[in-house]
């Protein structure tokens, strides 16, 4: 199975987060695993959050923010653009969810994502045809090696 997983902020956010080393572990397997499977993808929303996030709570960490971000670019980040945005205020309308959550569920269909790797939508649950993965109750084999 070759699905594209759409990655949220809150998991590269984890991946640096020493506060719950728990987390910080799979997040840190999870980014692994896409980086070598080169299935991962992103929006230039995910690495602007990311990074203003970084920026406030770790400053130390802004430079190595920085550098992953570059390293990121490989990972094809999704434009915002009208398109995205009249899509996104569907998918909230649709699913009752916050406009930032819906421009990433746009974002990842945009990608032709099958799957949403985040904690703060509903696990399982079909997007217009994105699934929602809760990537600290589904371990990166069952979703990648499938």
């Amino acid at each position: 199975m070759t699905d594209l997983v759409f990655v949220d902020t809150n998991v590269l956010l984890y991946a640096l987060d020493e506060t719950n080393l728990k987390k910080q572990a799979v997040a840190r397997r999870w980014r692994e695993e896409l980086w070598r499977s080169r299935r991962g993808r992103i929006s230039f929303q995910v690495l602007q959050e990311f990074y203003v996030n970084v920026a406030q709570k770790w400053p130390a960490f802004a430079s190595e923010a920085r550098t992953e971000i570059k390293d990121l670019i490989a990972w094809q980040p999704v434009r915002a653009d009208y398109g995205i945005l009249e899509r996104s205020w569907k998918i909230m309308d649709r699913f009752q969810i916050s406009f930032w959550d819906a421009m990433i569920v746009a974002a990842a269909q945009s990608a032709s994502c099958r799957f949403l790797l985040t904690e703060d939508l509903q696990p399982n649950q079909d997007l217009d045809g994105v699934i929602v993965v809760n990537p600290f109750r589904t371990e990166p084999a069952e979703l990648l090696n499938a």
